[in-house]
């Protein structure tokens, strides 16, 4: 008896240490250079830079404006909630499929009642019989590792989850970053356009006292409303840009941002860090949540093909029980009412015209098709990261140059104006200069704007946002 109620235990520990069918799993080269691209367009950094991965964006993002925002968007975001729902279904899912490894234990109770119509005269042809007994039903004992890979493939997609979750946060963080700068930019575009307009505004009004007297023609008033009109349209697509923007973060942020957290203009410091590396080696590409979630991918597609190679060789299954039976109630659990049965069972297929053999391709195929993802995400990740640090790279040199060009047209407007209000100039001159200003301080907002976004991306690609 003592040896049956091992024979359960022996299985177990022989389906623990089933053969793994499943190729062994080298991650594939990177189909990258080991360094960052080199040229005039990539400058170094200043100072020691910092790791994006190893950088919480809470010490990133140094306004404390923008960080409550980011905060309140961690916390309701509705696309971030959907993505954490996924990582609590493939838990489950996982957890539902490691369950098929070990044996479901299970307790059985039962009665019959027969009454015999040939029982011998004076003796009663009625018998009961109750049994009780607890037992597994059709375990399969994995000696060929198909239920662990399915298991460890299952495994992997959580892992892939919980990585493609991460990637969601990250995004999540640049994007709201970078509406609140949008916000930010238009909310300074406004100011420019009001500011120009009351300029305009009383170039036109010059304009017309100059044609009351006869000083000036109808067509420089006509030109001189023009541009306050222009400036007028711009205000009003400014304005509209504004509640688009704010509208935008609202959603980000899942409610309403509070109006001492939005922006009122363009920050004049810097509302992140940018002390970040000028290059880095392609394995720190590694670190990014969406390549991790890629690799374990990957490595799920590995398991699957183990699962198929499994399906070509038997398929043993287990049915045990241990308990009592008796005939009557009473008699149930006295000595002498236990009894046993083992029944194990070998399934293997000899003709399944091909089902197998399908399997198998298929999963190599998903396989192969993962790979080329993995690596597609590792190379995107690479220019991502190239295009940030381009563009960083000749940031200053063009933030140098739009200031000085807006300076001069400044400095050229106000000349320009004086000369035409002294009658040394015609007013054609004046307006060139004033919609050389306005083209300057929009050209210098822009490029402070892309110099603002480029070290949020910058930050993003290299693997920043997740802490």
């Amino acid at each position: 008896m003592d040896r049956i109620k091992l024979f359960p235990a022996v299985a177990l520990a022989l389906s623990l240490a089933a053969c793994d069918m499943a190729p062994k799993y080298v991650r594939p080269a990177l189909p990258v250079p080991d360094a960052g691209p080199q040229g005039p367009a990539y400058a170094g950094a200043d100072g020691q830079a910092i790791v994006p991965a190893d950088t919480a964006w809470k010490d990133f993002f140094v306004d404390p404006r923008l960080v409550r925002v980011i905060e309140t968007s961690l916390a309701n975001n509705r696309d971030l909630r959907a993505a954490l729902a996924n990582v609590e279904q493939a838990r489950a899912q996982y957890r539902v499929r490691r369950a098929d490894i070990f044996p479901t234990l299970g307790v059985n109770g039962g009665a019959t009642f027969q009454d015999q119509p040939f029982a011998q005269q004076g003796v009663s042809g009625r018998t009961d019989i109750y049994s009780a007994s607890v037992g597994v039903s059709a375990w399969e004992i994995d000696l060929f590792g198909r239920v662990g890979n399915l298991t460890k493939a299952a495994q992997e997609q959580y892992f892939a989850s919980v990585e493609n979750r991460n990637a969601a946060q990250t995004a999540l963080v640049a994007e709201v970053a970078n509406a609140w700068l949008g916000m930010a930019a238009d909310q300074e575009r406004l100011k420019i356009a009001r500011n120009l307009e009351g300029a305009f505004g009383q170039t036109l009004d010059l304009t017309r006292a100059r044609f009351a007297k006869g000083i000036a023609s109808e067509l420089e008033v006509r030109q001189a409303q023009t541009s306050y009109d222009q400036a007028r349209s711009d205000i009003a697509q400014a304005t509209t840009l504004v509640a688009q923007d704010q509208n935008a973060l609202n959603l980000l942020a899942g409610g309403t941002v509070p109006a001492e957290d939005l922006p009122t203009a363009m920050p004049e410091e810097d509302v992140t860090l940018v002390n970040l590396p000028a290059d880095l080696p392609s394995t720190a590409l590694l670190r990014r949540p969406d390549i991790m979630a890629a690799e374990h991918q990957l490595l799920a597609a590995n398991a699957d093909i183990g699962a198929a190679r499994a399906a070509f060789f038997p398929k043993i299954s287990l049915t045990a029980a241990f308990g009592t039976i008796s005939l009557g109630l009473s008699n149930l659990f006295k000595s002498g009412s236990d009894y046993w049965s083992v029944a194990p069972s070998a399934n293997l297929p000899i003709f399944d015209f091909g089902r197998n053999r399908g399997n198998l391709r298929y999963a190599r195929a998903t396989y192969d098709a993962m790979v080329a993802t993995y690596e597609k995400s590792v190379q995107t990740g690479f220019r991502e990261v190239a295009d940030a640090l381009a563009r960083r790279g000749t940031m200053t040199a063009q933030m140098e140059a739009q200031t000085s060009l807006r300076d001069s047209a400044r400095v050229g407007y106000r000349l320009s104006e004086a000369r035409f209000k002294a009658g040394v100039d015609a007013f054609l001159t004046t307006l060139d200069a004033q919609r050389t200003l306005y083209g300057a301080e929009q050209s210098l907002l822009a490029t402070r704007l892309a110099r603002a976004t480029n070290m949020v991306e910058l930050y993003r690609a290299m693997g920043g946002g997740l802490r």
